[in-house]
């Protein structure tokens, strides 16, 4: 049997503009565009910036709080090469919990689950590894913005 196994790349971490608010979609989810202002991520294989104005959160949210995540990032890696990330994902837990979330107050991860899928693209010589990676990331949301521990699967 294999075992699934995983190997550090970064820590990302990223700031949140003001959500805008697109209604109800046809599916009964709340449509919200969450602007990503900027971030860094930082770690093992990647040190980058988050170019903010070029990332976003194309985020749906059920009555019950889930969070259905939809991100796109432009990462300025130190070495001037552009990579883009496209993740998606889920946040959820009991609705008393996400609606503290949602107040902005400070949660304990354990107290929430909160993963993604990401994957990467770029023409940075140096950095065209990342095409050929499948990743997770762990996520948590502080008051200050997302954060995801992300791990290459092996």
């Amino acid at each position: 049997m294999n075992e699934l196994r995983g190997e550090h790349l970064f820590t990302l971490d990223l700031r949140v503009g003001e959500p805008q608010n697109a209604g109800v979609g046809p599916d009964g989810h709340e449509l919200r565009i969450v602007p990503v202002t900027g971030g860094t991520a930082n770690g093992p294989r990647l040190r980058a910036e988050v170019l903010g104005g070029a990332s976003a959160d194309w985020l749906r949210v059920e009555t019950d709080g889930t969070a259905h995540i939809d991100v796109r990032l432009t990462l300025r890696a130190e070495s001037g090469g552009i990579v883009h990330v496209r993740y998606s994902g889920i946040r959820t837990g009991a609705k008393e919990v996400l609606a503290r979330l949602a107040a902005g107050e400070p949660v304990d991860p354990s107290e929430y689950y909160f993963r993604v899928a990401l994957r990467f693209e770029t023409g940075a010589p140096d950095l065209a590894w990342l095409n050929r990676v499948v990743a997770v990331g762990i996520g948590q949301r502080p008051p200050t913005g997302p954060r995801y521990e992300v791990y290459k699967l092996l």
